[in-house]
């Protein structure tokens, strides 16, 4: 398979694949596309048709001018990865995973505050949001870095992706619907407990819900329904139907794409329906992404700076009130020379001065600071 610019691209089956990158110029913002349940990096994203792969064929000519990079993300997508129970919370590892590899990656190519833009298909969408919501709690001095997914995110298109999980009798038949429709019958034949395991181990799903929604408003958030039902054994069901895919929410966008659950992410070319709403977004968030993203990191920079200075402060504090009293006696024999008048009586030393005390923290300041930067 070959990008917009006719090279050989060889998607991997699991972690990141660069599949596109402005040359000679620096990339100003990264696009990443994450595939659902038993998805796959091209796969997911290829029409079957055509066979165009649209992130690396069709897009990049596109954002020409907004310099995008474009990765594909691959991960063991398994039916178990989105059923097993709390204790076994497998999205969780996904996200621990995804927001490891994007950090990896951006680190060394010196972008860690580079502007990233999501696309989700489907169950893949509660991948992002669980990996989101793991940066955002992250407040480790040693791994600080992994947090700066969560700054540097602008915006994320849910294609397909069940937002309401209120109901948990409703999770489990949505959950149950989609595997019908992207696994194969002789999974679904062979493996009922799969079913029963949808229908009542969903409480990790509802928690990723309930837990996004308290840092949505940080984001530009699209959301994506399919126009056109899905035949289930000769019944014609929308899998993920507009009440859950785009859900009504303050300042954010919603569009139908006319098309069913597993084809609304696969474009066979660029007037293929709903091409033009999806890559219009993805276009205007690369657009908008890069002043929003330098202001978001303005402000974490000067929060990682107010919290050292506080720590050295608390920590100057501490070793001020622990530290005894200093003593000096002289020396007789010193003392006689000077002509001292007290000969063998105990001296205290003067306390710091203002000018020592503050000399002192900012010693402290800096070298927390230095500690830090090393570590």
């Amino acid at each position: 398979m070959s990008n917009s610019s006719g090279q050989r691209i060889d998607v991997n089956r699991f972690g990141l694949t660069e599949v596109y990158s402005p040359t000679p110029t620096k990339p100003e913002v990264d696009v990443v596309f994450v595939h659902g349940l038993n998805g796959h990096p091209h796969n997911t994203w290829t029409s079957e048709n055509t066979k165009m792969f649209w992130p690396a064929q069709i897009l990049p000519p596109i954002l020409e001018e907004e310099k995008a990079r474009v990765l594909v993300y691959g991960y063991d997508a398994d039916v178990t990865s989105f059923t097993d129970g709390a204790s076994r919370d497998k999205i969780h590892n996904h996200a621990e995973h995804l927001i490891a590899a994007l950090v990896a990656n951006r680190r060394i190519r010196k972008a860690m505050e580079r502007p990233i833009i999501w696309i989700a298909h489907s169950l893949g969408g509660l991948v992002v949001k669980r990996a989101l919501i793991y940066s955002a709690e992250i407040r480790g001095i040693k791994i600080e870095h992994l947090r700066s997914v969560f700054v540097s995110t602008y915006g994320i298109l849910f294609l397909g992706t069940p937002h309401h999980g209120s109901d948990i009798a409703q999770w489990g038949n949505r959950l149950e619907w989609i595997c019908s429709v992207m696994l194969p019958k002789k999974v679904m034949d062979s493996q009922p407990q799969l079913i029963d395991a949808l229908k009542t181990n969903n409480e990790t799903l509802q928690n990723i819900d309930r837990q996004f929604i308290q840092i949505l408003n940080r984001f530009h958030i699209y959301f994506f329904h399919e126009g056109k039902p899905t035949n289930l054994k000769g019944t014609l069901k929308f899998i993920v139907d507009e009440t859950s895919a785009s859900p009504t929410v303050q300042d954010v966008e919603r569009a139908v794409i006319q098309a069913d659950h597993s084809h609304m992410c696969k474009f066979e070319n660029e007037n293929a329906p709903g091409f033009d709403l999806v890559v219009e977004g993805i276009q205007r968030y690369a657009e908008d992404a890069p002043a929003k993203i330098k202001r978001n990191w303005d402000a974490e920079n000067q929060e990682r700076t107010a919290a050292k200075q506080a720590e050295a402060a608390e920590l100057y504090s501490a070793s001020v009130k622990d530290t005894p009293p200093q003593r000096h006696t002289p020396r007789s024999d010193s003392s006689s020379t000077f002509g001292n008048s007290s000969l063998g009586r105990e001296q205290r030393a003067l306390p710091p001065t203002e000018g020592q005390m503050e000399f002192d923290k900012q010693f402290i300041v800096e070298d927390i600071t230095n500690d830090k930067e090393m570590a």
